[in-house]
Protein backbone atom coordinates (compact mmCIF):
# COMPACT_ATOMS: atom_id res chain seq x y z
CA UNK A 1 0.00 0.00 0.00
CA UNK A 2 1.61 3.32 -0.55
CA UNK A 3 2.12 5.82 2.05
CA UNK A 4 0.54 9.05 1.61
CA UNK A 5 2.09 12.11 1.30
CA UNK A 6 0.80 13.72 4.73
CA UNK A 7 2.19 10.48 6.52
CA UNK A 8 5.35 11.09 4.67
CA UNK A 9 5.95 14.61 6.48
CA UNK A 10 5.65 12.78 9.52
CA UNK A 11 8.44 10.34 8.68
CA UNK A 12 10.28 13.09 6.96
CA UNK A 13 9.93 15.14 10.44
CA UNK A 14 10.43 12.39 12.63
CA UNK A 15 14.04 11.83 10.92
CA UNK A 16 14.93 15.52 10.93
CA UNK A 17 14.36 15.36 14.93
CA UNK A 18 16.66 11.82 15.17
CA UNK A 19 19.29 13.69 13.16
CA UNK A 20 19.24 16.64 14.99
CA UNK A 21 19.32 14.40 17.66
CA UNK A 22 21.90 11.88 16.77
CA UNK A 23 25.58 13.73 18.19
CA UNK A 24 27.39 11.30 15.84
CA UNK A 25 25.40 11.98 12.06
CA UNK A 26 24.55 15.42 12.24
CA UNK A 27 27.89 16.50 11.78
CA UNK A 28 28.16 14.18 8.63
CA UNK A 29 25.05 15.21 7.29
CA UNK A 30 25.76 18.62 7.84
CA UNK A 31 29.31 18.99 6.12
CA UNK A 32 28.15 16.95 3.26
CA UNK A 33 25.21 19.15 2.48
CA UNK A 34 26.17 22.55 3.67
CA UNK A 35 23.34 22.80 6.08
CA UNK A 36 23.22 24.84 9.28
CA UNK A 37 20.77 25.08 12.14
CA UNK A 38 19.04 27.30 10.37
CA UNK A 39 18.77 25.58 7.35
CA UNK A 40 17.60 22.72 9.39
CA UNK A 41 15.41 24.86 10.86
CA UNK A 42 13.52 26.37 8.41
CA UNK A 43 13.60 22.15 6.49
CA UNK A 44 11.14 21.36 8.90
CA UNK A 45 8.07 22.30 7.07
CA UNK A 46 9.61 21.48 3.27
CA UNK A 47 8.77 18.27 2.27
CA UNK A 48 11.77 18.67 -0.14
CA UNK A 49 14.45 18.72 2.48
CA UNK A 50 12.58 16.37 4.47
CA UNK A 51 13.14 14.16 1.30
CA UNK A 52 16.72 15.55 1.25
CA UNK A 53 17.22 13.87 5.01
CA UNK A 54 15.47 10.46 3.92
CA UNK A 55 17.70 10.69 0.66
CA UNK A 56 20.68 10.71 3.40
CA UNK A 57 19.38 8.32 6.16
CA UNK A 58 18.73 5.87 2.75
CA UNK A 59 22.80 6.23 1.71
CA UNK A 60 23.30 3.65 4.53
CA UNK A 61 21.93 0.73 5.69
CA UNK A 62 22.94 1.01 9.34
CA UNK A 63 22.07 4.72 9.83
CA UNK A 64 18.17 3.14 8.22
CA UNK A 65 18.80 0.16 10.97
CA UNK A 66 19.56 2.64 13.68
CA UNK A 67 16.94 4.89 12.88
CA UNK A 68 13.96 2.58 12.87
CA UNK A 69 15.46 0.90 15.71
CA UNK A 70 15.27 4.18 18.07
CA UNK A 71 12.00 5.25 16.43
CA UNK A 72 10.50 1.66 16.54
CA UNK A 73 9.41 2.71 13.21
CA UNK A 74 8.92 -0.50 10.80
CA UNK A 75 12.36 -1.08 8.41
CA UNK A 76 10.54 -0.60 5.10
CA UNK A 77 8.73 3.37 6.09
CA UNK A 78 11.65 5.41 5.11
CA UNK A 79 11.70 4.16 1.75
CA UNK A 80 8.26 3.77 1.68
CA UNK A 81 8.01 7.52 2.90
CA UNK A 82 10.90 8.76 0.44
CA UNK A 83 8.65 7.34 -2.74
CA UNK A 84 5.78 9.46 -1.68
CA UNK A 85 7.89 13.17 -1.31
CA UNK A 86 8.77 15.61 -4.01
CA UNK A 87 11.22 13.61 -6.46
CA UNK A 88 10.29 9.86 -5.05
CA UNK A 89 8.53 9.05 -7.96
CA UNK A 90 9.56 6.12 -9.77
CA UNK A 91 10.83 6.25 -13.14
CA UNK A 92 9.97 3.67 -15.23
CA UNK A 93 12.94 3.51 -18.75
CA UNK A 94 10.17 0.97 -20.73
Amino acid sequence: MAMSRNEAEIVGLQAIAWLAGNEDLLPVFMSSTGADEATLRDGLADPAFQAAVLDFLLMDDAWVGRFCDETGTDYSVPMQARAALPGGETIHWT
